[in-house]
């Protein structure tokens, strides 16, 4: 979309008066002042703060002393507000008039002044309500892009913190900005992801999962190679590792880079409670992970497979409750775990007063009328059960536990244990081969990876970790 302005005001009003001409929000406002000065004021209504555009804009017109005078002059002696500045690309300027700032036209200059005067509605901070902690900050990111900002220079009070903008994808013309601290983040790093996020062919960005899925590394595998947080704290603790933050105006969701599989059996309290609650938090994480992919393939596996495994009294308990069964365990097994995916879906999309309800009373419903009417077995509704509360300790890997979960379900029942040790196995070597950014995602967990790191399966205390260990290319890493 291009226009061009030229030094007669009329003509100028004009070329906007078109461009916009079906919109009904679009303003114009002739001042003239008592001097002889002759502007034009340009916003749309719902998008600015009106009492910043009668008191810094409009009424400093009005009352301007001269006659005439370059844009340049009015912006540096005439407007009364803190960000106005003359903007000769006008691709920029109708950028900044379609987000919310005002522009102002001079008679007998053809360069526009841009005023910011934003003022559309916002939502305030609050904790996020998929990452809340027992203790520690409650705030949250917002879908505003500079209150987003604000929150993060609030906790990093360092000159080194860097923040770059770039308009990115098609008609919504999306700000996106990478933050990084100089000296901490690899160079490198943050070259390679304004490379990604330049590479962008969008027709538009509407959240930050539209950037996630085109700089991700290997985007078919169901781990997670780009960290996602709500929380601006998280957001600095990475910073602070030398990584990579990216936010995207309208979401509030940022992203990290690298990511690895540590982060994400974290919790965001890990370091704001007491160092052994938060050691037993975090291994109950990673014991809950593995039921959650391995107990209902284990189960298939012993039952059809290896019954001789079994203590005698537990298998034949299983067996009196299979009595009438009419289905085989496996199909018992992938009933109840699509039934509770399908639970699970249906509470998250219902309304918060309905969904609970719905869920908990579907569950405890289904599964008493299936067990009564002797169509499934009560021990499968147990499994499922567990890999379902187990699944649920880990959030930031419930896509990867559901593909793997019905994975080695399928190969425990083709070859038994034999077959869910091999899909353990391919699994292992899957996360091997994944990196995220260049860096090994199994970093910190495997020691012949990185032996100088403390904080890995396990919560260490801040006197154990003098030294930053992420990143080996850091050039601050105290």
């Amino acid at each position: 979309m291009s226009i061009q302005f030229t030094n007669v005001l009329s003509d100028n009003i004009k070329v906007l008066q078109e461009l916009f001409s079906l919109d009904n929000t679009f303003v114009v406002r002739r001042v003239q002042s008592t001097g002889g000065l002759s502007c034009a004021v340009f916003f749309f209504d719902g998008m600015v703060n009106n009492t910043a555009i009668n008191e810094s804009v409009i009424r400093p017109l009005v009352h301007a002393p001269q006659g005439q005078m370059t844009a340049q002059a009015v912006a540096e002696s005439i407007l009364q507000i803190n960000d106005c500045k003359v903007v000769p690309d006008l691709d920029a300027m109708l950028s900044a008039l379609l987000y919310g700032d005002t522009v102002v036209l001079v008679d007998g200059d053809d360069c526009p002044i841009v005023v910011n005067t934003k003022g559309f509605a916002l939502r305030s901070p609050s904790e996020p309500d998929n990452e809340k902690v027992l203790r520690g900050p409650r705030e949250g990111f917002t879908e505003s892009f500079m209150t987003n900002l604000s929150m993060l220079r609030r906790r990093v009070n360092d000159p080194r913190l860097t923040c770059s903008f770039a308009r990115y994808a098609g008609k919504t013309n999306t700000v996106v900005c990478v933050c990084w601290l100089k000296g901490v983040t690899p160079p490198a790093l943050v070259y390679e992801m304004q490379r990604r996020i330049q590479k962008i062919s969008l027709d538009g960005i509407l959240d930050a999962n539209y950037v996630s899925e085109c700089v991700r590394d290997a985007p078919g595998s169901p781990f997670p190679t780009l960290g996602t947080t709500e929380r601006p704290d998280v957001a600095v603790s990475r910073l602070l590792e030398g990584r990579v933050i990216v936010l995207t105006d309208g979401s509030p969701v940022a992203l990290s880079a690298p990511c690895i599989l540590q982060e994400c059996f974290q919790a965001n309290d890990d370091y704001y409670i007491a160092v052994r609650q938060a050691v037993v938090s975090r291994a109950l994480r990673v014991a809950g992970f593995a039921l959650s992919i391995i107990i209902p393939a284990l189960y298939v596996a012993l039952l059809s497979f290896h019954q001789e495994l079994l203590p005698t009294r537990l298998l034949l308990a299983i067996a009196a409750a299979q009595k009438g069964v009419p289905l085989p365990v496996f199909w018992e097994i992938l009933l109840l775990l699509l039934v509770f995916e399908t639970l699970k879906e249906a509470g998250t999309r219902t309304p918060s007063v309905m969904g609970s309800t719905m869920s908990i009373v579907g569950g405890l419903v289904l599964g008493q009328a299936a067990v009564s009417a002797r169509f499934l077995s009560a021990p499968a509704v147990i499994i499922v059960a567990i890999a379902a509360v187990t699944g649920l300790t880990v959030p930031k890997l419930q896509s990867a536990a559901l593909v793997l979960r019905f994975s080695l379900l399928a190969a425990s029942t083709v070859a038994g244990l034999y077959g869910l040790i091999f899909g353990l196995a391919l699994m292992i070597a899957h996360l091997c081969t994944l990196r995220s950014f260049d860096t090994p995602y199994l970093l910190n967990l495997i020691p012949r990876v990185h032996p100088e790191t403390a904080d890995t399966w396990l919560r260490s205390p801040w006197r154990d970790m003098p030294r930053r260990r992420f990143l080996a290319h850091s050039e601050d890493d105290v």
